[in-house]
């Protein structure tokens, strides 16, 4: 039996996964894993190393699974692959190798989201909500379905949420995916608003769907992780 470990994004919580709970196949073992500061995991301490984060999520992200990491969460699993055990297979969803290219549109619109975090968090969290929805064939609707399924109020701290904007802002795993130490597959909707160039160019299209394929497209979303987790579970790195 395959193992897929969940891994949510930046503001979200592991609820993200729910929609798909229906539709994986039998022969799958799904835990949905949340990152220090959400649900019911202790938050890191302010500033907080990526070595300090792999001791905290260590027994959370087995050796004998696939891990599938969603937008921040795909680029946290990759920087962590440097601090454990490799894992059967990542897949990356809606992630490439850093979330945007320094001096690039994307960048742009980074520095000012983080601008508004630090004075309006709740405010900023909820712009944030929207800007994910907008690449789903119905954006409002989509972004109802993250206020219903997460709440009127952000998954974590002020703190926790600052630290994921600064990883979001500098992890680039360029240097690991070179070369890394399991079978890697990247995955992108083909309309997600927060998907660079770059990333666009490495990854297996989802069609019809932004950056929350588990919104719009749940039932193709679990099908297709599902075989890209049978696949890469398989595979031999030479």
């Amino acid at each position: 039996m395959t193992r897929l470990v969940l891994l949510s994004g930046w503001g979200i919580d592991r609820r993200i996964w729910q929609p798909l709970q229906p539709y994986w196949p039998g022969n799958l073992d799904i835990a949905a894993v949340d990152w220090p500061g959400y649900g019911q995991m202790p938050a890191l301490p302010g500033g907080a190393s990526l070595g300090e984060l792999a001791t905290a999520m260590a027994e959370h992200l087995p050796r004998d699974a696939v891990w599938v990491g969603w937008s921040l969460g795909g680029l946290l699993a990759t920087a962590l692959l440097d601090h454990l055990p490799a894992p059967k297979g990542l897949v990356l969803l809606g992630a490439g190798a850093r979330f945007c290219v320094p001096g690039s549109p994307l960048a742009a619109e980074l520095d000012d989201f983080q601008a508004v975090f630090a004075r309006r968090p709740e405010a900023a969290w909820r712009h944030f909500l929207r800007w994910q929805a907008q690449g789903e064939p119905a954006p409002h609707q989509a972004y109802t379905q993250l206020r219903d399924l997460l709440g009127k109020t952000p998954c974590a701290d002020p703190s926790t949420l600052a630290a994921g904007l600064h990883w979001l802002a500098t992890l680039d795993n360029r240097q690991r995916l070179e070369a890394p130490p399991c079978p890697v597959v990247h995955l992108i909707g083909e309309h997600d608003p927060l998907a660079s160039h770059a990333a666009r160019q490495e990854a297996l299209p989802i069609a019809r769907c932004g950056h929350g394929p588990m919104l719009s497209q749940p039932a193709h979303l679990a099908s297709l992780l599902a075989a890209q987790a049978d696949l890469v579970s398989t595979e031999e790195i030479a």
